[in-house]
């Protein structure tokens, strides 16, 4: 057999970030070739099957090759690892997630793994279609399917609601393109609170405070509100209010932690001055609150709608 041009090897140690099968690396170079390169430890056999161009500690992308290569053909990064891959900030997960089509005959029993690598997870799955496979390296899930996926194995439901609250919030995802990877998924865990939560964050609702209080509110029987709702303040700042009712100009604006800054407290107070000189109702609850005395909150916000005209 002829070796292959060493622009061959090359290619495939600069795509795979210098993580090889001992077959591709065989192919590529000869048996004794790689051979010499270990015994010599100018690579490293990372586990069964597995090495790499190089013999120090795993980086983080040479970990998640490391992943997909032992999972076997047609694996792909999937959840919370093809986010990050994707560029959505904030999350994490002590294992990397990998997918594999369920028709595939091969095991997905992986082999052990050194201390440097963290623990892979693979998940068979019979629905996979062609344009759920991102065209990246290393290969993942599109992100609208991560996502999905991500949120169905969170170990919560409140982690669930966060994963998606995230990933729109860093406009990663729209929500036509998750609708269209929910289409047909029947038995998927947490199909009915995936579609609850995007369509709360498409609505407008980007933290997981304002999802809980619009929650809320529909379980209350009250009105929808509008969600980040745009309105400009009297210096002319583009602002948005979390949750409005136009109709009785009622405005609810749900607060995180940094809005007890002493900064941000007087730059609240002030903007909800502008907003009641300007006619409109405002009530304001810590985000605490929203899951901590929800009965208190619905209690003022139906009294708040009934002030202002509106009746059940």
């Amino acid at each position: 057999m002829t070796a292959p041009p060493p622009s061959d090897f090359d290619d495939v140690c600069d795509e795979q970030s210098g993580v090889l099968t001992t077959a591709q690396a065989v192919d590529l170079l000869g048996r004794g070739t790689v051979r010499g390169h270990l015994k010599a430890q100018r690579w490293r056999r990372v586990c069964r099957g597995i090495v790499t161009t190089t013999n120090g500690k795993l980086e983080r992308r040479q970990q998640v090759w490391v992943a997909v290569l032992t999972a076997g053909p047609g694996a792909l990064l999937g959840g919370v690892t093809a986010l990050t891959e994707a560029g959505v900030r904030g999350l994490r997960e002590k294992s990397l997630r990998v997918v594999v089509p369920a028709v595939r005959s091969r095991s997905t029993r992986l082999p052990d793994m050194p201390p440097d690598m963290p623990a892979v997870r693979v998940t068979r799955t019979r629905f996979l279609p062609e344009e759920h496979r991102q065209p990246a390296t290393p290969p993942r899930t599109i992100a609208s399917r991560a996502m999905v996926d991500a949120a169905a194995w969170a170990p919560s439901a409140d982690a669930a609601r966060t994963i998606i609250a995230v990933t729109f919030q860093q406009r990663c995802v729209v929500a036509e393109d998750v609708f269209s990877v929910l289409d047909g998924r029947r038995r998927l865990r947490r199909l009915g609170l995936i579609k609850r939560t995007v369509l709360d964050v498409a609505g407008g609702s980007l933290a997981l405070s304002e999802i809980d209080f619009v929650a809320l509110c529909r379980t209350a029987g009250l009105p929808a509100p509008d969600r980040q709702v745009p309105r400009r303040d009297g210096s002319g700042r583009l602002r948005y209010l979390d949750a409005y009712w136009r109709r009785w100009r009622l405005h609810v604006e749900v607060d995180g932690s940094h809005h007890v800054e002493a900064k941000q407290w007087a730059e609240d107070m002030l903007r909800q001055n502008e907003l009641w000189i300007a006619g409109d109702r405002i009530l304001r609850f810590p985000a605490g609150v929203i899951r901590a005395r929800p009965d208190v909150v619905i209690g003022q916000v139906r009294a708040a709608l009934g002030a202002a005209g509106w009746s059940d």
